[in-house]
């Protein structure tokens, strides 16, 4: 709570919002695993029926929760340094990947075992996508970000767009995963959905909880005032890198 809101202007909300979105993250994770555990018979790698469960629970902790909190590293820890930031953004992205291809490889083994089709449907399609290109903007940020060899040009002209497409492939995440919710109920209970059963109450308040979570992220991502300020020693080598390329002296970049 203190490093988050322990500098700049307007940041003491900031806590709050990501204490929010923390408890409405790990409410989206215990209805998923209360659905597939309560409705869905429970998960287990040996059963194809089951063996699919570890679909979904997989994606939401990976794609939707992880990723999201691998997002909020940023405003999190303001007053850390900006290396040990780098790190740990970095090390959630890659837990989330890892979390992410064993819910692939479950459904993929799934449909397998019960011969049945894959890849045919826009969640599968979305689904694949946003796993794509979460993995090739993880790999770029490896190599600019954390590798040595960028040139500090490049990172700022690429910089721009690794955050746009980091909050894309949130949203991205956030929408498959409705797609994900609605396509299951449609398979399993599509007799009983429109009386309201309780199965597709509970799938439908994962629904909220999945858009709350999104637009609790997007919030704090996009709030100006909330971003992670440079500390004195970035400040000092963004003016060094202007020095020696622009010929501008440290008094004249203020």
């Amino acid at each position: 709570m203190e490093d988050m809101a322990g500098r700049g202007p307007g940041s003491s909300g900031l806590a709050y919002m990501v204490v929010a979105s923390q408890a409405v993250g790990l409410a989206v994770i215990l209805v998923t695993g209360a659905w597939m555990g309560v409705y869905r018979g429970g998960l287990a790698w040996e059963s194809s029926g089951l063996q699919f469960n570890v679909h979904p629970l997989c994606m939401i902790i990976g794609m939707v929760f992880l990723q999201g909190d691998a997002l909020l590293v940023y405003r999190v820890f303001r007053n850390e340094s900006k290396r040990s930031t780098k790190i740990l953004h970095g090390l959630l992205h890659a837990l989330a990947l890892v979390i992410a291809l064993v819910g692939l490889i479950a459904v993929f083994e799934s449909h397998k075992k019960k011969n049945a089709p894959d890849m045919y449907s826009l969640h599968s399609w979305c689904g694949i996508v946003a796993f794509g290109f979460y993995l090739l903007q993880w790999l770029l940020g490896l190599v600019l970000f954390l590798c040595p060899g960028a040139s500090f040009s490049v990172r700022s002209r690429y910089k721009p767009q690794h955050v746009f497409w980091g909050v894309f492939l949130l949203l991205l995440s956030v929408a498959t995963a409705l797609l994900g919710v609605l396509e299951l109920l449609l398979f399993k209970i599509s007799d009983t959905y429109s009386s309201l059963a309780p199965e597709g109450v509970l799938a439908n308040m994962l629904g909220l909880l999945l858009v709350a979570f999104g637009a609790l992220l997007a919030y704090v991502l996009t709030r100006e005032e909330w971003r992670r300020p440079p500390l004195a020693e970035e400040l000092a080598l963004s003016m060094d890198f202007k020095t020696l390329t622009q010929g501008e002296s440290p008094v004249g970049s203020h």
